[in-house]
Protein backbone atom coordinates (compact mmCIF):
# COMPACT_ATOMS: atom_id res chain seq x y z
CA UNK A 1 0.00 0.00 0.00
CA UNK A 2 1.41 3.52 -0.68
CA UNK A 3 2.78 5.73 1.88
CA UNK A 4 4.58 8.47 1.25
CA UNK A 5 2.98 11.75 -0.38
CA UNK A 6 3.78 10.90 -4.18
CA UNK A 7 2.41 7.40 -4.22
CA UNK A 8 -0.65 8.64 -2.55
CA UNK A 9 -1.08 11.53 -4.72
CA UNK A 10 -1.30 8.58 -7.84
CA UNK A 11 -3.58 6.14 -5.99
CA UNK A 12 -5.69 9.41 -5.48
CA UNK A 13 -5.46 10.62 -9.27
CA UNK A 14 -6.26 7.06 -10.34
CA UNK A 15 -9.11 6.93 -8.33
CA UNK A 16 -10.48 9.87 -8.91
CA UNK A 17 -10.12 9.20 -12.64
CA UNK A 18 -11.42 5.65 -12.23
CA UNK A 19 -15.03 6.57 -10.54
CA UNK A 20 -15.17 9.48 -13.90
CA UNK A 21 -14.03 6.84 -16.19
CA UNK A 22 -16.73 4.17 -14.58
CA UNK A 23 -19.16 7.10 -14.58
CA UNK A 24 -19.24 8.25 -18.05
CA UNK A 25 -19.35 4.45 -19.28
CA UNK A 26 -22.60 3.93 -17.19
CA UNK A 27 -24.61 6.79 -18.69
CA UNK A 28 -23.47 5.80 -22.15
CA UNK A 29 -24.14 1.78 -22.31
CA UNK A 30 -26.46 2.23 -19.03
CA UNK A 31 -29.02 5.27 -19.66
CA UNK A 32 -27.89 5.73 -22.98
CA UNK A 33 -26.03 8.47 -23.22
CA UNK A 34 -24.30 8.42 -26.48
CA UNK A 35 -21.39 10.28 -26.53
CA UNK A 36 -19.87 12.74 -29.44
CA UNK A 37 -16.22 12.36 -30.48
CA UNK A 38 -15.11 15.13 -28.87
CA UNK A 39 -16.37 13.57 -25.76
CA UNK A 40 -14.48 10.03 -26.77
CA UNK A 41 -11.03 11.96 -27.01
CA UNK A 42 -11.38 13.36 -23.46
CA UNK A 43 -11.90 9.74 -21.94
CA UNK A 44 -7.87 8.77 -23.86
CA UNK A 45 -6.24 10.53 -20.92
CA UNK A 46 -8.38 8.34 -18.44
CA UNK A 47 -7.81 5.18 -20.32
CA UNK A 48 -4.16 5.69 -20.54
CA UNK A 49 -3.56 7.72 -16.92
CA UNK A 50 -5.63 5.87 -14.50
CA UNK A 51 -3.45 2.36 -15.26
CA UNK A 52 -0.38 4.45 -15.00
CA UNK A 53 -1.08 6.26 -11.72
CA UNK A 54 -2.32 2.69 -9.76
CA UNK A 55 1.35 1.20 -11.08
CA UNK A 56 2.95 4.28 -9.65
CA UNK A 57 0.73 3.81 -6.31
CA UNK A 58 1.88 0.77 -6.14
CA UNK A 59 5.38 0.49 -7.17
CA UNK A 60 6.19 4.20 -6.50
CA UNK A 61 8.10 3.96 -2.95
CA UNK A 62 10.52 1.59 -5.18
CA UNK A 63 11.01 3.59 -7.89
CA UNK A 64 14.09 6.14 -7.54
CA UNK A 65 12.79 9.60 -6.56
CA UNK A 66 13.75 11.29 -9.54
CA UNK A 67 11.91 8.57 -12.33
CA UNK A 68 8.45 9.02 -9.81
CA UNK A 69 8.60 12.84 -10.33
CA UNK A 70 9.11 12.49 -13.98
CA UNK A 71 6.69 9.81 -13.82
CA UNK A 72 4.16 12.19 -12.10
CA UNK A 73 4.79 15.69 -13.89
CA UNK A 74 4.09 13.27 -17.15
CA UNK A 75 0.64 12.25 -15.80
CA UNK A 76 -0.38 15.94 -15.09
CA UNK A 77 0.28 16.49 -18.56
CA UNK A 78 -1.42 14.09 -19.83
CA UNK A 79 -4.36 14.94 -17.60
CA UNK A 80 -4.05 18.54 -18.70
CA UNK A 81 -4.19 17.72 -22.25
CA UNK A 82 -7.44 15.92 -21.54
CA UNK A 83 -8.56 19.44 -19.33
CA UNK A 84 -7.97 21.75 -22.36
CA UNK A 85 -10.03 19.09 -24.34
CA UNK A 86 -12.96 19.65 -21.57
CA UNK A 87 -12.16 23.25 -21.55
CA UNK A 88 -11.84 23.41 -25.36
CA UNK A 89 -15.70 21.78 -25.46
CA UNK A 90 -17.25 23.61 -22.94
CA UNK A 91 -16.63 26.66 -24.48
CA UNK A 92 -18.18 25.70 -27.72
CA UNK A 93 -21.24 24.62 -25.90
CA UNK A 94 -21.69 28.30 -23.93
CA UNK A 95 -20.62 29.60 -27.61
CA UNK A 96 -17.35 31.15 -26.32
CA UNK A 97 -16.08 29.93 -29.49
CA UNK A 98 -16.67 27.51 -32.38
CA UNK A 99 -16.15 23.93 -32.12
CA UNK A 100 -14.87 21.38 -34.70
CA UNK A 101 -16.67 21.31 -38.01
CA UNK A 102 -16.76 17.55 -37.98
CA UNK A 103 -17.87 16.98 -34.72
CA UNK A 104 -21.24 14.41 -35.13
CA UNK A 105 -21.09 11.07 -35.05
CA UNK A 106 -23.68 8.56 -36.20
CA UNK A 107 -24.62 5.65 -33.50
CA UNK A 108 -25.58 3.01 -36.00
CA UNK A 109 -24.59 -0.49 -33.88
CA UNK A 110 -24.27 -2.91 -36.70
CA UNK A 111 -22.87 -3.24 -39.80
CA UNK A 112 -25.43 -4.08 -42.56
CA UNK A 113 -24.76 -6.37 -45.02
CA UNK A 114 -27.28 -4.59 -47.33
CA UNK A 115 -27.98 -1.36 -48.62
CA UNK A 116 -31.44 -1.49 -46.94
CA UNK A 117 -29.91 -2.29 -43.81
CA UNK A 118 -27.41 0.67 -44.15
CA UNK A 119 -30.05 3.30 -44.96
CA UNK A 120 -32.29 1.52 -42.23
CA UNK A 121 -29.50 1.65 -39.91
CA UNK A 122 -28.71 5.50 -40.85
CA UNK A 123 -32.51 6.24 -39.93
CA UNK A 124 -32.24 4.43 -36.98
CA UNK A 125 -29.30 6.42 -35.86
CA UNK A 126 -28.61 8.95 -33.58
CA UNK A 127 -26.24 11.85 -34.45
CA UNK A 128 -24.53 13.94 -30.87
CA UNK A 129 -23.33 17.10 -31.30
CA UNK A 130 -20.17 18.17 -29.66
CA UNK A 131 -21.75 21.61 -28.91
CA UNK A 132 -25.17 20.67 -27.58
CA UNK A 133 -24.86 18.37 -24.55
CA UNK A 134 -27.51 16.25 -23.69
CA UNK A 135 -26.93 16.22 -20.02
CA UNK A 136 -26.08 19.17 -17.36
CA UNK A 137 -25.63 18.87 -13.78
CA UNK A 138 -25.52 21.82 -11.89
CA UNK A 139 -25.46 23.88 -14.86
CA UNK A 140 -22.51 22.54 -16.21
CA UNK A 141 -22.03 20.03 -19.44
CA UNK A 142 -19.97 16.59 -18.57
CA UNK A 143 -16.92 18.32 -20.67
CA UNK A 144 -17.30 20.94 -17.96
CA UNK A 145 -17.16 18.76 -15.18
CA UNK A 146 -14.19 16.81 -16.90
CA UNK A 147 -12.06 19.83 -17.19
CA UNK A 148 -12.81 20.40 -13.41
CA UNK A 149 -11.89 16.82 -12.99
CA UNK A 150 -9.00 16.79 -14.80
CA UNK A 151 -7.44 20.05 -13.53
CA UNK A 152 -8.01 18.79 -9.94
CA UNK A 153 -5.99 15.96 -11.51
CA UNK A 154 -3.24 17.97 -12.75
CA UNK A 155 -2.76 19.60 -8.82
CA UNK A 156 -2.75 16.17 -7.29
CA UNK A 157 0.33 14.46 -9.90
CA UNK A 158 1.70 17.78 -9.92
CA UNK A 159 1.66 17.74 -5.66
CA UNK A 160 3.05 14.02 -5.71
CA UNK A 161 6.00 14.94 -8.63
CA UNK A 162 7.01 18.11 -5.93
CA UNK A 163 7.22 15.84 -3.14
CA UNK A 164 8.59 13.08 -5.27
CA UNK A 165 11.37 15.78 -6.26
CA UNK A 166 12.25 17.28 -2.47
CA UNK A 167 12.69 13.63 -0.74
CA UNK A 168 15.20 12.76 -3.59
Amino acid sequence: MPVNLSSRAALAAGLIGLVVIVSALVLQHGFGYAPCPLCLEQRWPYYIGVPIAFILAFIGDRLPRKVMAAALLLLAILFAYGCGLGIYQAGAEWEYWLGPANCAAGNIGSNPANVGGLLDAIDSSTVVSCTNPSLRILGLSLAGWNAIVMAVMVLISLKGALSAAKSG
